[in-house]
């Protein structure tokens, strides 16, 4: 019997305040579950970022946002590699001494992870990163010299040669106490999340290559009753390790008319309609991707997470997607376990319908 592989998207957009997948690395636990049950699992930063902390999952492949809102429309495909060429950006405005110590975090992931990374650069001049959050509780920002971050990412790209960019911008400090407070307790929402996406964002939409971002902050106070969840983002002053993993084997975007066949015929590139399952909370099911797998083939069956609750409430039911509805990432499991053996979920219950006598309708 021919093996068709098994690929699963897993999806928690970032800065809408989820359950699991709100904080730094807190649905890595998920996606290591998940790339046990599938041959390829598809998912973005937000969920395989852990601040210092990282897993090497080698069926894994780590899409930025952007880039799998494009592949999910089927725009781009996804050409494994087996190692990018790194280069990074630091923002002007960080203070010297903390690019210092960021540099050395590219030294000892270059020197104990043996990763490429050639090149960095400076910003010419401060990004200038200003955070709001929305009355529905969700976090946003902008940056005020997008075209500084753009010049810096093409100099990268011509000249250095580099394959992905990571990128690390200074984050501003005096962040709301209550709002922060709330975050580190585990009862709110991230209030960076919203403006990292939109600096990786803009490199992967004007250059169709992997980025990634990692906010460079002073370290908080010593917080004895810090949620678990939040942990991760305090055991220092870098988010950066876990950025530089990620991408160092991020896939490269591909489109019909950039495809090289030569190097396919090894790594073949995966496109929308090889995805066999996507999963996502329940009440998160207005994004881009999820509304362009919606559309999809039957292939792709969309399983939605009751427990993962956000600060949405965009349902499927209130947008006509047909869903698998489960309530936590354990019934997930299961429902893929049995998708790929071929199963139907609805025999696995104690009831089962009787079958359905099918009328054609005769003119």
């Amino acid at each position: 019997m021919v093996h068709l592989p098994y690929t699963v998207v897993l999806i928690v957009p970032t800065g809408i305040g989820a359950a699991i997948g709100g904080y730094a690395g807190d649905a890595l636990p998920v996606a290591r579950a998940i790339s046990q049950v599938c041959d390829c699992l598809i998912t973005h930063p937000n969920v395989l970022n852990g601040a210092q902390l990282y897993w090497n999952l080698p069926n894994t492949f780590y899409v930025e946002g952007y880039g799998l809102d494009r592949f999910a429309r089927g725009d781009w495909g996804l050409h494994p590699v087996h190692q990018n060429r790194i280069g990074l950006i630091l923002d002007q405005g960080i203070e010297p001494e903390l690019q210092t110590r960021h540099l050395q975090v590219v030294d000892a992931t270059r020197t104990t992870l043996g990763l490429d990374i050639t090149d960095y650069i400076l910003t010419d001049t401060p990004l200038n990163i200003e955070l709001r959050i929305a009355p529905s509780g969700t976090s946003w920002g902008t940056i005020s010299n997008p075209d500084s971050l753009l010049r810096a990412a093409e100099t990268l790209i011509t000249q250095a040669k580099v394959q992905a960019i990571a990128v690390v911008v200074r984050f501003p400090d005096d962040i709301d106490s209550l709002t922060l407070d709330n975050y580190r307790h585990g009862r709110g929402v991230d209030p960076l999340a919203g403006a990292e996406a939109v600096i990786s964002h803009l490199i992967v939409r004007q250059f169709g290559i992997p980025a990634a971002h990692a906010p460079a902050l002073m370290p908080l106070p010593l917080e004895p009753n810090l949620s678990p969840r939040a942990a991760a983002e305090e055991l220092g002053y870098t988010f950066l390790p876990c950025v530089l993993v990620g991408l160092s084997r991020a896939p490269q975007f591909v489109y019909i008319g950039k495809v090289d066949f030569n190097s396919t015929l090894v790594n073949p590139v995966i496109w929308k309609n090889q995805v066999d399952a996507v999963i996502v909370p329940e009440t998160a099911c207005g994004g881009s991707a999820i509304l362009s797998f919606s559309q999809c083939n039957t292939r792709t069956r969309i399983i939605t997470v009751a427990e993962n609750q956000t600060k949405l409430q965009v349902t499927p039911d209130s947008l006509g997607i047909q869903a698998i509805k489960v309530n936590s990432y354990l019934e997930a499991l299961g429902v893929l376990v049995a998708h790929r053996a071929g199963i139907s979920v609805s025999v696995l219950h104690p009831t089962v319908s009787s079958l359905n006598c099918f009328s054609k309708t005769r003119d």
